[in-house]
């Protein structure tokens, strides 16, 4: 990426693999294209790329989002399985790494045995920068547990069904549940209930799970 690395150092490995300066010159403007036909006048407008990146643009107009999009011509992703378009999301501001980076890979499944070649496209986020755009924002959801309502403990598992259809039943009502399955100490129990701040503890033994 050009706003990664120093021109002079991208020069140098550009110089390392035989390239001329004319050309190392020539494909660092390319790169720094913002305007297709700007980019049409160096690749040709029949060049197969420039024709997926004017329908790909134009289909994000038709659907109604092209004024989210910005051509760069010098994204690079890391990998080398991507076959086609590549492309990376950023907050509007700017200010923030890439939040996702992904693009269009044909052949990859081939690799992992696919029997025929099945096009794709994918990408992946960070939720490092996820969760910085949104505290940022002042939108990072409270994520501090309310606790819950109640705590339902069958004594065996042979209560196990019993149990599951009471905490089904109190769910369906409005109210949160923690199920306990586990083998555990009744004492262990109240003590959970207790740190959860569970209002209710429904106990079900052979006698409760008869009545159903």
């Amino acid at each position: 990426k050009l706003d990664k690395v120093k021109v002079e150092d991208i020069q140098d490995d550009m110089a390392a693999l035989g390239l001329t300066p004319d050309i190392v010159t020539s494909l660092l403007e390319t790169l720094a294209i913002k305007d297709f036909d700007e980019l049409a006048k160096r690749v040709g407008e029949d060049s197969p790329a420039m024709q997926e990146l004017r329908r790909l643009f134009d289909l994000a107009e038709a659907y109604g989002f092209k004024d989210w999009l910005v051509f760069d011509a010098s994204v690079v992703r890391g990998l080398a399985y991507y076959t086609g378009i590549v492309f990376e999301g950023f907050d509007r501001r700017g200010e923030l790494r890439a939040i996702c980076g992904g693009g269009r890979y044909d052949r990859l499944l081939e690799s992992f045995g696919a029997q025929e070649s099945l096009p794709a496209v994918g990408f992946g986020f960070g939720d490092a920068v996820i969760v910085e755009l949104l505290s940022d924002l002042k939108l990072l959801p409270d994520l501090s547990s309310p606790g819950v309502d109640a705590v339902v403990f069958p004594f065996g598992p042979a209560q196990h069904p019993a149990a599951i259809r009471a905490a089904a039943e109190l769910r369906g009502a409005g109210v949160s549940v923690d199920l306990v399955v586990e083998e555990k100490k009744t004492k262990w129990v109240f003590r959970h209930a207790e740190r959860l701040g569970a209002s209710r503890l429904v106990l079900i033994g052979g006698e409760e799970a008869d009545k159903g």
